[in-house]
């Protein structure tokens, strides 16, 4: 056993951290007066690292060092001490003795504090239980921290707590550390791939006048200058495409993408892609390089091919499964797209939970069915080809069958991982297509794309046949991380300010009561339901658990224009789903972080492909011929899983 093992836990970590902050100034207060104010020092001379010294002792073995890192842990002994220094690629122990140091050096070490940043200076040697450490010489007090560090920083109530204060995380969890080291790799070792292959990289602009290259609603700016709105780019695709008209025949391009959609496990407003094209090949030599840079990815950050995701072991040994979207629903589904009639399909769709009018087409019917019901099942890794041209303005159609296009996505346990097409470069089919997804906005969908003229004037110069691929970073270090949110991978998620609704009220106190007028009900013109006339004896109802449950993510479904996906915490669990017909009504965005009431012993039911695990309690009443509905949330304070009697 190590002497840090023996003492894990520093004594301010029980008591409260305003007065542990307040000793601490205190201590500050007199170095600054003895003229040893730590934070004007504004280097230290550094010969070594805990790793180096841990990983070749036998050259540092006896040799003088001195390393400079954040003290984690301190243990005192009388005459002689033992703390432990980490700095950014280890930890090392120090031994601290009075007789060495001498009688102030040592008394200045012992008023160190947990989280102190110091530098020492010593020999390295070995303990009696052969633990590599520091005899020190020298401490120097380069930082000194106020806040007390947590003892068991996992242990904390608020999981929030992780991703709003992640620099206390880095420090307390270097496993999570690592997280973000693997990211660098990966992310390193995408661009040497590619610059072995010739592809230049690119930068393309943020700001755009047109949000196009994706189906998906983007965020609003204006530029006060030009006296104009623009829009955060929600892809790199059709910049980078005028490239290969420019004459580029392999470029790509690594950078932020953003979409104001909503936050789950797997989405984040801005989110981390890689996009590139390659001239005079198509959607077949993208999914060579897909192959390539996740094997080699794989093979530095994992040490191998063979790998396990949350729970799932996956091999990444090429070729991966190639499945067309035809033949990945009749595999998974019984429904054959190839042979029986629309209308059949249209109907077996619907009695399986979708909600398709007798006038869907095709390609939306092929498309609805892969999605609700298909793509949950896919484990991995798996090509899915062919998409229909109707969800695909922006891929070449297959010469074989025109209501299909060259395009594929790839899923590893039920996740997109990438996109990729053979491009589309006939000017007089973008157009079309273009037409087409602004019919779609006209009637709705406000993630159909712009019609953007000046790229269709860019083919008109002529592009050459081109594939394309686009895959996103996060998605891929969630997979070589084992990570299970996408907010694991991200050094700094997008989260919602603590108390802004608090402050809200208090700046705008006149604002808050106006509506609250605004809001009031006309009750005289409200109708609420008849009270049922059939009693429920109290051992039947008592059967029913309803529960206070938190809503940690919440999404639309897609295809569906009234469910809403929730990924709740019970108590229990901190992923159970229920799904709720609400959408009308609600945004997901303004439901996370909200405490609920839910029935969790209701039997699972399938919707629109999802098992829903209970049924979320709201309020409905009708006015003026409309229906209302409240969904019932409570009081933040109540805890999840608290049950209701």
């Amino acid at each position: 056993m190590s002497e840090e093992t023996r003492n894990q836990a520093p004594v301010e970590q029980e008591v409260d951290v305003n007065e542990v902050r307040k000793v601490r100034i205190e201590k500050l207060n007199e170095l600054v007066a003895k003229g040893e104010n730590p934070f004007e020092i504004t280097s230290y001379n550094r010969t070594a690292t805990a790793g180096e010294i841990l990983a070749d002792y036998d050259k540092f073995e006896g040799q003088i060092v001195s390393i400079a890192g954040r003290l984690m842990s301190k243990r005192i002994m009388g005459k002689a001490s033992f703390g432990h220094i980490m700095d950014s690629d280890g930890r090392m122990q120090g031994y601290f003795s009075r007789d060495d140091m001498g009688v102030d050096e040592y008394q200045a070490f012992k008023k160190l504090d947990v989280g102190d940043i110091v530098g020492i200076e010593g020999f390295v040697f070995k303990t009696k239980t052969g633990e590599i450490s520091v005899h020190v010489k020298k401490v120097t007090l380069l930082t000194k921290s106020l806040l007390p560090l947590p003892e068991k920083f996992h242990g904390l109530k608020d999981p929030e707590l992780r991703f709003r204060q992640r620099y206390v995380d880095l420090i307390a969890n270097p496993e999570v550390k690592d997280v973000f080291i693997k990211r660098s790799k990966i992310i390193s070792t995408i661009r040497e791939v590619l610059d072995k292959k010739g592809f230049i990289e690119v930068e393309t602009p943020v700001l755009n006048t047109l949000a196009g290259g994706a189906n998906a609603r983007p965020f609003i700016t204006h530029h006060n200058t030009l006296d104009i709105d623009m829009y955060m780019r929600i892809a790199t695709e059709l910049h980078l495409k005028r490239c290969i008209v420019g004459g580029f025949e392999k470029v790509y391009e690594i950078g932020r993408q953003f979409r104001n959609e909503g936050m789950d496990t797997k989405h984040n407003p801005e989110f981390t892609t890689i996009e590139l094209y390659q001239a005079y090949v198509d959607y077949n030599e993208m999914m060579n390089i897909t192959e390539e840079l996740y094997t080699t990815a794989a093979e530095r950050v994992c040490g191998g091919l063979d790998i396990t995701y949350q729970g799932t072991p996956l091999s990444l040994k090429t070729p991966w499964e190639r499945l067309t979207m035809v033949q990945a629903v009749k595999k998974y589904t019984g429904l054959d797209f190839d042979n029986e009639p629309l209308e059949t399909l249209i109907a077996k769709g619907n009695e399986m939970g979708l909600e398709m009018s007798p006038d869907t087409s095709w390609g939306h019917a092929l498309y609805n069915i892969f999605d609700a019901f298909v793509e949950e099942k896919l484990t991995g890794p798996v090509f899915i080809t062919d998409y229909p041209v109707e969800v695909s303005p922006l891929a070449k159609k297959k010469p074989s069958d025109p209501r299909l296009t060259e395009r594929f996505e790839f899923f590893i346990c039920a996740s997109e991982g990438g996109n990729a097409f053979s491009e589309l470069n006939d000017p007089i089919d973008q157009r079309s297509r273009f037409e087409q997804q602004m019919l779609a906005k006209a009637k709705g969908d406000d993630e159909a794309q712009p019609y953007d003229e000046d790229f269709c004037n860019a083919l008109e110069y002529g592009m050459p046949p081109t594939g394309g691929l686009g895959i996103g970073i996060d998605r891929m270090v969630m997979f070589l991380t084992d990570s299970a949110s996408i907010r694991d991978v991200l050094l700094f998620p997008t989260m919602k300010p603590i108390g802004e609704a608090k402050k809200k009220a208090e700046a705008k106190p006149q604002a808050v009561e106006e509506k609250k007028e605004i809001e009031q009900i006309d009750l005289s013109n409200v109708k609420i339901e008849p009270i049922f006339k059939d009693t429920v004896d109290f051992e039947t109802f008592a059967k029913s658990d309803f529960r206070a449950v938190k809503v940690l993510a919440c999404e639309a479904v897609a295809k569906s224009k009234k469910l809403l996906k929730f990924t709740l915490d019970d108590g229990e669990r901190k992923d159970r789903v229920i799904l709720s017909g609400i959408h009308e009504y609600y945004e997901p965005e303004e439901l996370v972080g909200k405490t609920c009431i839910a029935i969790v012993n209701l039997p699972p039911r399938k919707m629109m492909g999802i098992d829903s695990e209970g049924m979320l309690i709201s309020a409905v009443h009708e006015k003026d011929g409309h229906e209302g509905l409240n969904l019932l949330m409570v009081d933040p304070h109540i805890p999840a899983g608290a049950k209701l009697y």
